[in-house]
């Protein structure tokens, strides 16, 4: 199997089989966002202890393939990770999407760096960029207490 097509496998089993989908018991962050283009729609739940750790992190949403499989792969590359460790990741998977073809993290195994570079593609389709990033944008909105709506026209 090519490179290419296990990323396709990868980011269809994400897009019909989300993991982390619902709204996760005792969360104390939480952040919705919207692309008003093709319609996605994002809600993350996150639960940080007080050791700024991601205790648990999940999302609720409807949308394209992308967008879901993003919003999966996200949860599952950023739980279990310190607030800074999840901050770092964030930003190299932005710098990868719109940026370079691999993510640059020590934060991540193997598996998940595969999972995360399955959507670098995207970067050829400059309208599903903002699908790959809806939720990780959310994510940050969460990270960062705010209040208003993350809204991908609004965001680069």
């Amino acid at each position: 199997m090519d490179l290419k097509q296990l990323y396709q496998d990868i980011i269809l089993e994400h897009g019909k089989s989300p993991r982390n989908l619902g709204k996760c018991e005792g969360y104390n962050h939480e952040a919705k966002g919207y692309n008003p283009l093709c319609g996605d729609k994002i809600h993350v739940y996150l639960k940080l202890n007080n050791g700024k750790k991601v205790e648990n992190l999940t999302f609720e949403g409807e949308g394209c393939a992308i967008s879901l499989a993003s919003a999966s792969i996200m949860t599952e590359s950023v739980k279990g990770k310190s607030f800074v460790e999840a901050i770092e990741i964030m930003n190299a998977f932005l710098n990868m999407v719109k940026n370079t073809s691999e993510i640059q993290s020590n934060y991540l195994d193997n598996d998940q760096k595969t999972k995360l570079m399955s959507l670098s593609g995207v970067k050829q389709f400059p309208m599903r960029v903002k699908c790959a990033t809806l939720s990780w944008h959310t994510l940050s909105s969460a990270i960062e207490g705010k209040k208003d709506e993350v809204n991908t026209e609004i965001i680069d």
